[in-house]
């Protein structure tokens, strides 16, 4: 191996780049990063595992790209002022983005599994690459979140499958437009919906990437993906939907259980008792998709279900951090009006007042989408029930700031259910401490933001402390 050449990560510790870091590692190459949590002392437990697998960390100032042979790996945008660019532009190294990184490994697989869509795709990652590695199939997996099933004390982060090189099953996001990279031997969207980008562009892009695929996965209860599986020949799609029997495999008969569902799956003339240990109608949609995929990729409809029992679940995807004085504190990593809306309705198929904590990924989000954030929440809120906001995460730049956290919590507080705006999180813990009482449970939403988990963790805590 070429000792100078790397590939160099400019932001390692994201949720993103680290399973992709690590796959690459894993086929033979040397890695180094940088990141700028890490010159914050933010997770500092993260910088320490990757440096004791072998990963060179560096500061986020440039000094650690100094050779044209190093690929610099960017996020989906390449920005200029960051050092680690600039530096790249000065020595000659080639410079990727993420999205055609992981696109060029994703392509090279002689069978490959794209999952798209505006919410689930975590979750169906990780159902797939649990029902693949049960049945012997040895996938390599790109998650952008922790899959339960993976993590041990030596894989803590494991966002990253690292299989065999015949089938690579990965996350793939259209936020960026970068799935029109993508060209999937199974195509699975969960369903489209305003996030990021207008609907003519969704769908344009889903439309290329169901497209270029020899099976598409589709929902029929989405209006998007179900118009999507009308533009399709019947051989090239797999159809889902809950209640619909006309989908190639629907679900019927949902019942809650505390911690999961039941369902009854049925796939032509055949039924299955279904048993999940992920709470939640979305996530019996979720296990439809995946068993939709899998079924592409011919692994037995009995096999996968009896794989799916045992799923354990995505980290901050409704994960319960504890309960402490019958007070119960959840981790969503809900930001988007769907994911809330999916979990505020998982939430509210039992007993028990929500004390919410939403922390914004961004204002550009809550410009875009300021009416649906205060129709979901203030649609699907109790009475009883509070919604508490910290203005959006902000690490600096250009963005415009004219819509904030205190617009939606006026909207929400117009239609008559309990909101407010604190200035930071810190203040919205202390709110939430004075609050909570026997029977609520506490959810701390958010994406994009590592620390919210110790957040959620630290408010446990606290709640201990006050209840002894």
């Amino acid at each position: 191996m070429n000792q100078d050449a790397s590939y160099f990560f400019c932001g390692i510790g994201g949720s993103g780049m680290l399973p992709l870091a690590l796959i690459v590692q894993a086929q033979g190459h040397r890695i180094e990063g940088s990141d700028r949590a890490l010159d914050q002392g933010r997770t500092p437990e993260k910088f320490d595992w990757l440096r004791a697998h072998g990963v060179t960390l560096h500061p986020q100032d440039g000094s650690g790209v100094t050779r044209a042979a190093q690929t610099v790996v960017a996020t989906g945008a390449i920005e200029e002022t960051v050092p680690d660019i600039g530096a790249a532009r000065r020595v000659g190294a080639v410079i990727k983005t993420r999205p055609q990184l992981l696109s060029q490994r994703f392509n090279a697989a002689p069978t490959s599994v794209g999952v798209a869509g505006t919410s689930g795709k975590s979750t169906i990652t990780g159902m797939i690459a649990w029902i693949l590695s049960q049945t012997d199939r040895n996938p390599t997996v790109v998650n952008g979140a922790v899959m339960k099933n993976f993590a041990d004390a030596d894989h803590p982060f494991a966002s990253a499958l690292v299989g065999g090189p015949d089938l690579f099953v990965a996350e793939v996001d259209e936020s960026d437009g970068s799935i029109a990279g993508y060209d999937p031997t199974v195509a699975v969207v969960s369903n489209i919906s305003l996030d990021h980008k207008s609907m003519e562009e969704l769908r344009d892009l889903f439309g290329g990437f169901t497209g270029r695929a020899t099976t598409a996965v589709l929902n029929l209860d989405n209006p998007e993906t179900a118009a999507l599986a009308q533009t399709l020949p019947a051989d090239r799609a797999i159809t889902f939907a809950l209640g619909e029997e006309k989908a190639d495999l629907s679900a019927h008969d949902l019942l809650p259980l505390p911690t999961g569902m039941k369902f009854r799956l049925i796939e032509g003339w055949s039924e299955y008792d279904v048993v999940l240990n992920v709470p939640g109608a979305h996530n019996v949609a979720n296990a439809l998709a995946a068993l939709g995929a899998t079924k592409a990729l011919s692994v037995p409809t009995s096999q996968a279900v009896k794989a799916l029992e045992s799923f354990a679940g995505i980290r901050r995807r409704m994960e319960v951090v504890g309960t402490v004085n019958d007070i119960t504190v959840i981790d969503d990593f809900a930001h988007n009006p769907d994911k809330i809306a999916a979990t505020l309705k998982t939430l509210h198929a039992f007993d028990g007042r929500l004390l919410i904590l939403f922390q914004p990924h961004g204002f550009g989000p809550l410009k875009l989408m300021r009416q649906e954030f205060i129709d979901g929440f203030a649609g699907l809120m109790r009475p009883d029930d509070v919604l508490l906001m910290p203005e959006p995460v902000y690490y600096g730049g250009t963005t415009d700031r004219s819509v904030g956290s205190e617009d939606i919590a006026s909207g929400v507080r117009g239609a008559g259910r309990q909101a407010e705006a604190l200035p930071d999180r810190a203040a919205c813990g202390d709110r939430i401490v004075e609050m909570a009482q026997p029977g609520d449970r506490i959810i701390v939403m958010g994406a994009r933001d590592d620390t919210l988990s110790s957040f959620a963790a630290d408010l446990l805590g606290r709640l201990g402390q006050s209840a002894g």
